[in-house]
């Protein structure tokens, strides 16, 4: 499983490495400069406000599905059949709700128009996440990660004619851009239905109560638990956009500074993508997990923390390298969100394993907690500290979350890790900060020292033996136990 782990880590990342970072620093960057702070913090408040409800699309089908079909995967055709039919009406019933919500918020006619499409967009989305699901529970990796990457790679080649392409006189509207989304993932939704359509030995589109009733009992836990993270992970920037006179502008320097923090998320994601379906076929085997759990914290904090160390130190600079105003206010807004990643990521690890093993009743808890300690927070810090409120608030939420997880994890399995590994990882951390005040009064440029200070940081971590060229030979050459 450990060999498997590592062959489609690489090929996921690989592939994302290729396109994500020229979709979110070439395309999404240079939209938000073309267009404006104010305008993109219209789109990004609206793009979060759709973000927050869209639970509805899914009740947690995903999520129960991918360990379903792990662990039965006989049973694709029968849930595929069935499940494409309830998602159907809980996407016309997430459009309404949040369509009604935010005609409760007062949201203008040109808010409400940029919704409608931006709603549709979230149900291809999730639909698409759905139809992954499946993929990844018949171990079909490699295809998987082909998937991953292709709504992203239609919409760099939409929005690069558009941007570049001088195919249009009139300057770029942030509405070219929500709809290039559009055209982008219906094509991939049919791309990944057909794909699906080739494994699963019968489909017939169907709707049945008793079966819908079945699947959302086992289903409404994992929905919970997504609503819950999704209103702590998202609300800031609708309640920057509600709350502030300039709220359109705040939540344009928050985005800034979200971002980056943003685009990383889709590499921990990948983690638990790949994750999941190991860690829930393991649990049912009865196999220790504390093997994959450490190879998979070590591989994820070994580039997270080198990454997120030269974003703190070089924080300024990056962000007048990225973005031509309100650097200065985005730049310790993108210092506390980028150290809050870090966090992150750990949580893909162990809330990923949680949910492999049902726990969803603690999982739910420490998200309700959270949430509520997030809006709280943030309904005392915006209106004082604006931005940087949400940024602070953000933090504090993803650090106490993620540490509870990691508490509740260790009991659960007994999870035993090398002492020498916990050493190790805070000798690293350590060593990365005084890389960073180390690189930062070399007489270079500051992009040089950047790139030096995460060469060198990566060179500990082997240095260390946190990574070794010996354990993925190991790894590699050992048998593929699936």
């Amino acid at each position: 499983m450990k060999r498997k782990f590592i062959i489609n880590l690489v090929l996921l990342i690989s592939l994302n490495l290729l396109v994500k970072p020229f979709w979110v620093f070439g395309i999404d960057r240079t939209v938000q400069n073309v267009v404006g702070a104010e305008q993109y913090g219209f789109y990004f408040a609206l793009f979060n406000f759709s973000l927050i409800f869209n639970i509805l699309l899914d009740l947690g089908i995903t999520n129960y599905n991918n360990r379903n079909i792990s662990q039965n995967q006989e049973q694709l055709s029968f849930w595929f059949s069935n499940i494409l039919g309830i998602r159907l009406i809980l996407g016309v019933v997430y459009f309404i709700v949040s369509m009604f919500i935010a005609w409760l918020c007062n949201y203008s006619a040109a808010q409400l128009k940029m919704l409608m499409f931006l709603t549709f967009n979230q149900f291809l989305s999730a639909l698409i996440l759905y139809l992954r699901s499946n993929i990844a529970g018949l171990q079909l990796f490699k295809t998987d990660s082909i998937i991953s990457v292709l709504d992203r790679v239609i919409m760099i080649i939409i929005c690069g004619l558009l941007l570049w392409g001088n195919i249009t006189k009139a300057p770029f509207k942030i509405e070219w851009f929500v709809y290039s989304q559009t055209v982008s993932y219906l094509l991939t939704t049919c791309v990944a239905f057909i794909l699906v359509l080739i494994h699963s030995k019968k489909f017939k589109l169907q709707f049945s109560t008793k079966i819908s009733v079945k699947l959302l009992r086992h289903s409404l836990p994992f929905a919970l638990l997504t609503l819950l993270m999704s209103l702590y992970n998202r609300i800031d920037s609708v309640m920057l956009e509600r709350l502030l006179p300039d709220g359109g502008v705040q939540a344009g320097i928050y985005a800034q500074a979200f971002r980056i923090s943003d685009a990383c998320c889709m590499f921990a994601f990948l983690f638990s993508n790949l994750l999941l379906p190991m860690f829930s076929r393991m649990i049912k085997q009865r196999e220790n997990v504390s093997g994959l759990v450490r190879i998979a914290t070590v591989m994820m904090m070994v580039p997270v923390l080198a990454g997120a160390g030269m974003c703190v130190f070089y924080r300024k600079p990056i962000m007048d390298l990225l973005y031509y105003c309100h650097v200065e206010e985005s730049s310790p807004i993108f210092a506390f969100l980028i150290v809050g990643f870090i966090f992150i990521s750990l949580t893909y690890i162990y809330g990923t394993l949680l949910t492999a093993n049902g726990s969803l009743r603690k999982l739910n808890l420490i998200a309700f907690g959270g949430m509520v300690f997030n809006i709280v927070l943030n309904l005392i810090l915006i209106p004082r500290y604006q931005a940087f409120g949400a940024a602070i608030v953000s933090l504090a939420t993803q650090s106490l979350t993620a540490i509870i997880q990691i508490i509740v994890a260790f009991s659960i399995f007994g999870l035993k890790f090398k002492g020498q590994t916990q050493f190790m990882l805070i000798i690293y951390v350590i060593g990365i900060v005084a890389l960073g005040f180390i690189t930062t009064h070399l007489p270079f440029e500051w992009l040089i020292n950047a790139i030096m200070m995460l060469l060198l940081s990566l060179t500990l971590a082997f240095a260390l033996k946190l990574i070794t060229i010996n354990d993925f030979v190991m790894i590699l050459k050992k048998k593929n136990e699936n």
